[in-house]
């Protein structure tokens, strides 16, 4: 059994989670997810915790069953806590505002790039040049951070770009004349 998958997930107080065949949902006071659950692997739901049981005689329930367990417990904290990813803007002019579910991006194009949010996902700006990114769903956060990002990744010689908060960009040496 996965070392990942033997660590039971302790629910928080105000959430819930419904198990069937098929389907799991999770239910907390931020929202409520729900994801399809592997055949190879068994939920179940002890005293104010869940357990991912793999299913003996497949193959791959092993390596499934600690998958299922770090994605269902994305789940259960992504009700109850949020998930949120920074990012931030380098280089003169380049700006960012949000507007309910548009994020207008000014990165030195010849055009704004106005970036449509997904339902579920909310975005802040507090200065021009820093960008929150928040949602329940850890795999969505992740997604429209890195397309957001995607418009302009930080270039290796100045730094210029869309880079994650926590993101330490090398600066290459540029070529010298002799």
């Amino acid at each position: 059994m996965s070392r990942v998958a033997k660590k039971p997930i302790v629910l928080p107080q105000g959430v819930s989670v419904a198990i069937s065949a098929e389907r799991i949902s999770v239910k907390g006071p931020l929202g409520v997810l729900e994801f399809a659950s592997h055949p190879a692997v068994s939920v179940a739901e002890e005293g104010g915790s869940l357990l991912c049981i793999p299913v003996a005689g497949v193959a791959e329930s092993d390596a499934l069953s600690g998958t299922m367990r770090a994605v269902v417990a994305n789940m259960v904290s992504g009700v109850s806590t949020g998930f949120e990813r920074k990012l931030s803007l380098v280089g003169v002019g380049y700006r960012a505002q949000a507007q309910g579910d548009t994020l207008n991006l000014t990165l030195g194009f010849s055009h704004p790039v106005a970036y449509r949010l997904p339902p579920g996902i909310t975005a802040a700006t507090p200065t021009q040049t820093e960008i929150v990114i928040k949602g329940v769903d850890r795999q969505l956060v992740g997604q429209v951070a890195a397309e957001v990002r995607a418009y302009r990744k930080p270039e290796p010689y100045k730094g210029k770009g869309v880079r994650y908060a926590d993101e330490v960009v090398v600066i290459k040496e540029t070529k010298k004349k002799k």
